[in-house]
């Protein structure tokens, strides 16, 4: 466990967590309701704060129409009494029940970033997870079909209402930021304070992030809390050259996105740094991003407490300027002419 002042602010916010966030994908699917609300407990215990989940985890999953993990976490927090400890970060804009049928009608009224479906979808999630307000609520990906303004003109409603506390975005672009910033700006609504992107030291996932989106995150204050900061995996070193698969739900996805010569020689150099360290590899991965200072707190999944104790080491894990400049080096891409000359 780390010490309280070690936590950060997410953003501009006013919430401080702990540098090590846990992600909820896997309860309800690979995780079930009694090993996630283990999870939870080793995770509190270490001084994790940030529990982050979504409306839909996990629609994909057989059976799972959603909901599910809102639900787990829902139960855990009212057995442990525990609502003041976390901040809960939760998601809207998929399509919830059984692969997206639930509701009837235009795919709108039942999904997307409508000020129809904020409405219900928020008050959905407030009721699974049993609670009066949503620490982080985040829009989980754009919606083309509707004007941003509409969008965060529901946001700021719901904090008005005193349902949400800060809102944040995920999977958006340098320019889809931007033009919601200037949207919140330009009408006085409230800004997004964080951004979830898929960033890690694995390429093409490190440069679609710093080519444009980083500078953004930078510039104003918006709190970076990565996804599949492991690359999938990836960099937790259980993937070798010419080895065979490990048991995986996600194994040949991570073969098909990850296997290349730069990722190998990035795993390398984790390898090196975590044996002359006597760390875990996973904890060198989460340190380099840590080591960014637009990151506030990687978001990590665990199957296990097994698994989680391996990873919130990370957070007191602080590496060398020599060692993230060499994970930097290992990990780069070609510049073009305009990223070398902003």
């Amino acid at each position: 466990m780390i010490p309280p002042m070690s936590y950060r602010r997410l953003g501009r916010s006013g919430l401080f967590v702990y540098p090590i966030a846990l992600g909820t994908m896997q309860f309800g699917w690979t995780a079930d309701e009694a090993t996630a609300q283990e999870i939870m407990d080793a995770f509190v215990e270490m001084g994790g704060t940030l529990i982050d989940t979504a409306d839909i985890y996990t629609t994909w999953a057989a059976g799972n129409p959603g909901g599910v993990s809102e639900e787990i976490i829902g139960r855990w927090m009212k057995s442990r009494g525990n609502r003041d400890r976390v901040v809960i970060a939760t998601k809207v804009r998929g399509a919830m029940g059984q692969n997206g049928s639930e509701g009837r009608g235009h795919p709108l009224q039942r999904e997307g970033l409508s000020r129809k479906w904020i409405l219900r979808a928020v008050e959905d999630s407030l009721r699974r997870l049993q609670v009066d307000y949503i620490d982080l609520y985040q829009v989980h990906w754009v919606d083309n079909q509707v004007p941003i303004e509409e969008t965060l003109s529901a946001l700021n409603d719901l904090v008005r209402r005193g349902y949400v506390r800060y809102i944040g975005a995920s999977n958006f672009s340098a320019w889809r930021l931007m033009q919601a910033l200037w949207a919140s700006d330009k009408h006085g609504y409230e800004s997004f304070v964080s951004l979830q992107p898929e960033y890690s030291l694995a390429q093409p996932t490190r440069a679609n992030f710093e080519r444009e989106i980083a500078r953004v995150c930078e510039t104003y204050g918006i709190g970076v809390i990565p996804y599949s900061p492991l690359a999938g995996g990836f960099l937790t070193g259980k993937y070798r050259r010419d080895q065979p698969l490990p048991e995986s739900v996600r194994a040949q996805e991570i073969t098909n996105r990850r296997y290349s010569e730069q990722n190998w020689a990035i795993l390398d150099k984790v390898l090196e740094v975590a044996r002359q360290r006597g760390a875990h590899p996973a904890q060198v991965a989460l340190a380099w991003l840590l080591a960014k200072p637009y990151v506030t707190a990687p978001i990590i999944g665990a199957n296990s407490v097994a698994q989680l104790r391996d990873l919130m080491p990370a957070a007191g894990l602080q590496l060398s300027r020599e060692e993230v400049a060499a994970l930097d080096e290992v990990s780069s891409w070609p510049l073009s002419r305009t990223e070398r000359e902003v």
